[in-house]
């Protein structure tokens, strides 16, 4: 194994025991981007582990196929569109990564790889040997590669491809090395000449991979906030929180709250400008963590949603989800941050703090009067709904009252009929003063509900859809 692919190994599997690494886990991680049968623009994930790769493709792919594709028909897209759609995402991806003015970017692919396809290589369809065309309909996730070719070198021979069986962790390392691109132009071009390595069985890897390097390993650590733990956790095999903000913000950072803190002399680092696409948690509605503006107000309405072991993806074309704050909704987030429990009050000695911070008249006599007001039973507390009827009643936030939205599981046995398909749906996004409708109470909503308390959601399937 070369030293820059043990380098690569240790930040994201660490350093392996006396019984070295789980078969099984770096199994689970040993798949390709895939296109569901059943939905065209929908990656497929076969085994828990890689979401934290495949859901931030799935939802960069998403905001390009809404919202930068002339294609008004966005479920329905060609082979072509297909390849166009995935390569134009991952090069998105490892642009963000990068961090350098120069613009350069490094791959990860196999020895002997010089932007041929896998069909060039093998002469047959990527993954699949030439002979073995009744493996054509097989699981992607298992399809066999091509024997090993040659490229004659000056120094050695190296294999183009890896070999049909399982290569295993170390060999499959052995064959890696790394291609240095010098500008966004030759890195979009070799992007699209590897489709059909991303398509592979080890494509999730390989691009994995190739963030890390293009970001930088030493920059990497300097932003992990703990550098002894590993981006795929070495028991259960799921991506951290720094890998996910990696691929979603290109900072390696272990914190979803906005900008950089000090606690205790320690420098925490968060999310310091808005991401492209948003991230919400089922864990803050648990209270665990407290997501950012950066990440829960997005430049498109692209959401990766977090459960407790898994990601997925809500989305909508409505724009007016991420359109600018209004008064109002701009007061409801001043105010939370003096209610840091969401108890939906504050002490009253607290009200001129927030008035304060909206620039509203906090002369200490107009304060006390509205003390009065709002708390008219002398109980000490500022009720959220009532400070904001008084200072911006009837404010328009510009959503529409209903539209259609979506929601994304890349595992087939969290499908119904165990298809990967989007589930549609119906949201209303309602005001505090508005009659709660009460469609249901899941996982789905409570997550939803970090963003938008009061959201009401009823889907066209006859279960919610699953975070798991």
């Amino acid at each position: 194994m070369s030293e820059f692919c043990k380098e690569v190994v240790d930040l994201v599997w660490g350093r392996p025991n006396s019984s070295g690494m789980s078969p099984s886990l770096f199994r689970r991680w040993t798949q390709g981007f895939v296109f569901s049968e059943t939905e065209r623009t929908a990656l497929e994930q076969f085994e828990g582990g890689p979401c934290a790769i495949i859901a931030p493709v799935q939802a960069v792919l998403l905001k390009n196929l809404l919202f930068n594709s002339e294609n008004s028909n966005w479920r329905e897209i060609s082979d072509e569109e297909q390849k166009l759609l995935l390569c134009t995402t991952l090069s998105e991806l490892l642009e963000s990564a990068c961090q350098t003015q120069s613009h350069t970017f490094s791959l990860a692919v196999w020895r002997g790889t010089r932007g041929k396809s896998a069909d060039e290589q093998s002469g047959g369809p990527a993954g699949v040997r030439p002979d073995a065309t009744q493996q054509e309909n097989a699981d992607p996730a298992h399809r066999q590669l091509p024997e090993p070719a040659t490229s004659q070198s000056s120094d050695q021979t190296l294999p183009t491809a890896l070999p049909a069986e399982d290569p295993g962790f170390e060999r499959f390392h052995s064959l890696i090395h790394k291609r240095t691109l010098k500008s966004v132009c030759e890195l979009r071009e070799a992007v699209l000449s590897l489709y059909d390595s991303w398509k592979n069985r080890f494509g999730v890897l390989l691009f994995l991979y190739s963030v890390i390097l293009t970001k930088g390993i030493e920059n990497i650590r300097n932003e992990i906030e703990d550098t002894t733990e590993p981006l795929i956790d070495p028991v259960f095999g799921h991506g951290s929180q720094s890998l996910i903000n990696l691929l979603v913000s290109g900072r390696a950072v272990s914190n979803v709250w906005d900008g950089d803190r000090e606690c205790s002399g320690m420098k925490l680092k968060g999310i310091n400008e808005q991401a492209t696409v948003g991230f919400l948690t089922l864990m803050e509605s648990l209270r665990y963590c407290k997501v950012g503006a950066c990440l829960k107000s997005p430049k498109f309405p692209v959401w990766i949603l977090g459960s407790e072991t898994h990601l997925t993806v809500f989305f909508t074309k409505e724009l007016a989800l991420v359109a600018p704050e209004s008064p109002s909704e701009q007061a409801r987030r001043v105010f939370q941050t003096y209610d840091p429990e969401d108890n939906g009050f504050i002490p009253d000695t607290l009200l001129e703090d927030v008035m304060k911070a909206l620039d509203l008249v906090s002369e200490p006599e107009y304060v006390n009067l509205m003390k009065g007001k709002l708390d008219p039973e002398s109980l000490g507390i500022v009720l959220l709904g009532s400070f904001l009827m008084e200072f911006f009643p009837e404010q328009d936030s510009g959503t529409p009252d209903s539209f259609p939205v979506y929601h994304y599981n890349g595992l087939k046995q969290s499908n119904y009929s165990e298809k990967v398909c989007y589930v549609e749906g119906t949201t209303l996004v309602l005001g505090f003063e508005d009659p709660m409708v009460r469609t249901d109470d899941t996982p789905v909503k409570r997550c939803l509900q970090t963003k938008w308390p009061y959201i009401e959601l009823l889907w066209s399937t006859e279960r919610s859809p699953s975070l798991n």
